[in-house]
């Protein structure tokens, strides 16, 4: 059966506005959402525990006597690890490798302090020190992410977070075991069964048993991120995620039977997930579109994938592959992969990606689960000012300033001209009393 997917081409008179429609989604939250959520925030923040109790026995149809009892003990965490599968213990386990060692990386690389001292002696520098308690959300509902806790737990263990608190659904009591395991490797310090919009308002307010958090991290549903948005500015996070998004760039040197998958590794997500390939060779495309309509009856998601490639998906045939890197930009994507035999030619014309991977061989997947790098990263075009999550988003910097007495006359008087022009007048004094012509009463 044919795959109904857009086909464009940026010579058509007509581009940009079916290209806006390709790439428009709303972010606003449906306006019950939002009031149910705001509901649910209020009343865990007036009644904490038993409100936490309530929403998961209404929600995750979980009845316990109280919250303490949907801890997980991080002795039930490494008895699941112990009880994996060997090919899925030493998987998790070679995963985490590659995930701690390129955050330990870039810890080195942006997550130092500094200072220097002027030639009067005024010291200047930026003191680097980790968020205290930081709480990450994992998924649990419809599917499980032990990725999605390595992603989250171990920038923040590296970044040295002293306390990660995980919260993770178990709708019905039913626990995946990879999840707990992957948090026992991961390092989390405590971990509840509790989801939804009362999990996000137990960690940012605290509750008698959870603990209250700085930051709170992590995908979920449109429950979830309203109430990360609710909360923002009580505590930190990290974004709001939307829709998961690939782009393909291609030359028509990788096999298209690669390529077509790649687009359905991200469609397969949900209906809203977006799948775009842009490409200068018409025939390549043709062959694509043939390998999708070959290969979507073998997939166990079909439905799904349909369902997102026909409602937000494009096949976008463009002038050459300059004009592809220019389109790219524009839309800046989650996932950006430059399928060709000289990737590194196309690299540095790229500045807009969530994730870049380069070259044929480097499929979405692999940064999902294994490469290193984070595979929680902005969406809906906001790479264009948002970052990876990465061991920076775990730490804040203080500025260091100690100025010397013979600092002081010079930026004294500096200061005591800019406070008097903005009619700031104690400003400018307590700059003035530090001076040595200052006549004291």
């Amino acid at each position: 059966m044919t795959v109904n997917i857009r086909h464009l081409a940026t010579l058509q008179p007509d581009f940009d506005a079916a290209f806006q429609t390709v790439l428009h989604w709303s972010a606003d939250t449906d306006v019950e959402i939002e009031n149910r959520v705001g509901a649910i925030l209020a009343d865990v923040r007036l009644r904490g525990d038993d409100a936490v109790l309530e929403y998961t026995e209404r929600f995750d149809h979980l009845q316990v006597g109280s919250v303490a009892a949907l801890e997980l003990g991080a002795a039930e965490l490494k008895a699941a690890f112990d009880g994996l599968p060997a090919e899925q213990a030493e998987a998790l386990q070679a995963a985490a490798r590659r995930v701690r060692g390129y955050h330990e990386r870039q810890k080195q690389a942006c997550g130092l302090s500094w200072q220097y001292r002027d030639e009067d002696g005024t010291l200047l520098g930026q003191k680097v020190t980790a968020i205290d308690r930081v709480g990450i959300y994992v998924p649990g509902g419809k599917a499980a992410y032990p990725s999605s806790v390595l992603m989250n737990a171990i920038p923040a263990h590296v970044a040295g977070v002293g306390e990660i608190i995980m919260v993770v659904p178990t709708p019905r009591g039913e626990k995946n075991p990879l999840v707990l395991a992957a948090a026992h490797v991961a390092g989390v310090t405590r971990a509840f069964t509790i989801g939804g919009a009362q999990a996000v308002a137990a960690l940012a307010y605290g509750t008698a048993t959870i603990p209250k958090v700085d930051k709170i991290t992590g995908p979920g549903n449109a429950y979830v991120a309203s109430a990360k948005k609710h909360v923002f500015g009580q505590v930190g996070i990290d974004m709001i995620a939307g829709p998961s998004e690939i782009l393909v760039l291609a030359d028509g040197s990788t096999p298209p039977e690669w390529v077509a998958m790649d687009l359905f590794s991200q469609a397969e997500h949900d209906e809203l997930a977006q799948s775009i390939l842009l490409c200068p060779d018409a025939d390549y495309i043709a062959q694509v579109q043939a390998e999708i309509e070959r290969l979507l009856p073998t997939m166990p998601r079909a439905d799904i994938i349909r369902a997102s490639l026909e409602g937000r998906g494009a096949l976008i045939l463009t002038r050459s592959m300059e004009e592809a890197c220019d389109i790219s930009n524009r839309i800046a994507p989650e996932h950006l992969e430059v399928s060709s035999n000289d990737p590194h030619r196309w690299e540095p014309l790229l500045k807009h990606a969530g994730a870049i991977f380069l070259g044929a061989y480097t499929s979405e997947s692999l940064g999902d689960y294994c490469a290193g790098p984070n595979h929680v990263l902005p969406t809906s075009g906001t790479a264009r000012f948002s970052s990876p999550l990465g061991v920076y988003d775990f730490q804040k910097r203080s500025s260091l300033i100690e100025v010397s007495e013979a600092g002081a006359q010079t930026l004294g008087q500096i200061a005591s001209v800019l406070a008097h022009g903005e009619g700031l007048q104690a400003h400018a004094q307590a700059a003035e009393f530090r001076l040595k012509s200052h006549a004291k009463p």
